[in-house]
């Protein structure tokens, strides 16, 4: 069984690839390139899916973080599939992953190796 510190960690690989993928690019481009989009998009549900099984101790302990609307945008990529609002992924990829990235790195340096 996968503890914390690894899903912390996994979370952070997708993150970093996230912002790698999207490195200089604008929306517009982001929005043109549909590969790009369903990558991302894949990156963020293994975020959630990460998220949603971190223990509810970790997640009570770091309540900033916003551990509902991680999962539930996850929910939305995987069960909408077809009807996915691309601006959102596109916002959530450039505004939010980079402050995520930072709270999970804050976590993992405050929390005690498993």
């Amino acid at each position: 069984m996968r503890r914390d510190q690894q899903r912390l960690n996994d979370i952070l690989e997708a993150l970093d690839w996230i912002t790698a993928a999207i490195a200089g690019r604008t929306e517009a481009e982001f929005l043109d390139d549909e590969t790009l989009c369903y990558a991302v998009a894949q990156k963020l549900t293994i975020i959630g899916e990460a998220v949603a099984r971190l223990s509810q101790d970790l997640r009570a302990r770091h309540n900033s973080v916003p551990w509902p609307d991680i999962v539930g945008l996850r929910n939305i990529l995987v069960h909408e599939y077809f009807g996915i609002y691309w601006p959102l992924v596109w916002q959530t990829a450039s505004d939010h992953v980079p402050v995520l990235r930072e709270q999970v790195s804050e976590i993992l340096r405050s929390e005690p190796s498993e």
